[in-house]
C-alpha cells in the first residue's frame, strides 16, 4: 500500500525504539513524577506534535537536507543539548531552599494550574524537535520501508509517520500512567520526591552532555 514494504518489521523496529530510554522518555517521566499526570500528558502532547513536524519534514525532503548539512546538524545538536541541560538544572534545583510539604491530589492540581500548560507543551515539543538523533532516525530508517519504485513516496512517508505517531501516543500515555503513579505513592514523602527531582534533573543533564558529543 502506497509503496510501503516490510511493514511488520517497521512496527517491530518502532516498538524497540519506543522502549529504548532517550530524551523524550526522560522528559515525560520527569514531568509526570515531578508534577503529576496532567503535566505528563501535556509534555507527551508536545513530544508527539514534534514527531508530526519530523514526519512532514521527512515526507517533503527537508529532513534529508538537514541531515546532509554539517552546519545544520551541529546547530541542532548543540541547541538540543543546551536545552536538555537547562531543563535538567532547572528541575534538579527548582526546590532548593524551599520547604517541601506533602501534597494531596487537589494540591497537585493547583500546582499544575500555576505551571503554564503552554510551557509544558512547548518544552516537550522542543525536546523532540531539537534532537538531531530523531532527524537522523527519520532520514535513515523510514526510506528502508518505502519502495524505490513507488510514485507516492511522500504519501508512504506520511503513512509510516502516522503509524509512528500513533505508537508514540500509546507509549507516552503508558509512561505518564506509570510515572504519575509514583507521584501519588510519594505524596506523603516529600524528601523522596525532592531526591527524585534531582535524579531526573541529573539524567537530563547527562543526556544533554551525551547529545553534545553525538556524531552523525
Amino acid at each position: 500500500m502506497f509503496g510501503i514494504v516490510h511493514f511488520p518489521f517497521f512496527v517491530a523496529a518502532v516498538f524497540l525504539l519506543m522502549v529504548t530510554p532517550g530524551p523524550d522518555t526522560a522528559y515525560i517521566v520527569g514531568r509526570s513524577v515531578a508534577q503529576g499526570r496532567g503535566a505528563g500528558l501535556m509534555s507527551a502532547l508536545g513530544i508527539c506534535t514534534g514527531c508530526c513536524v519530523h514526519t512532514i519534514a521527512c515526507a517533503f525532503g527537508l529532513t534529508a537536507v538537514l541531515a546532509a548539512s554539517a552546519t545544520a546538524f551541529t546547530v541542532i545538536k548543540f541547541a538540543g543539548a543546551l536545552y536538555l541541560i537547562y531543563l535538567g538544572v532547572r528541575l534538579a534545583f527548582s526546590s532548593a531552599g524551599k520547604a517541601q510539604e506533602a501534597r494531596s491530589d487537589a494540591a497537585q492540581d493547583a500546582a499544575l494550574a500555576a505551571k503554564s500548560l503552554r510551557q509544558l507543551f512547548l518544552q516537550g515539543f522542543w525536546t523532540n524537535v531539537l534532537n538531531p538523533k530523531v532527524v537522523l532516525f527519520f532520514v535513515s530508517f523510514f526510506p528502508q520501508f518505502v519502495s524505490s519504485e513507488t510514485e507516492h513516496k511522500a504519501l508512504a512517508f506520511l503513512t509510516l509517520g502516522g503509524v509512528f505517531i500513533a505508537m508514540s501516543v500509546v507509549w507516552c500515555l503508558f509512561l505518564v500512567w506509570v510515572a504519575s503513579g509514583v507521584t501519588r505513592r510519594l505524596g506523603g514523602k516529600p524528601g523522596v520526591k525532592k531526591w527524585l527531582d534531582r535524579v531526573v534533573g541529573s539524567a537530563f543533564v547527562g543526556l544533554g552532555l551525551k547529545l553534545a558529543t553525538a556524531t552523525r
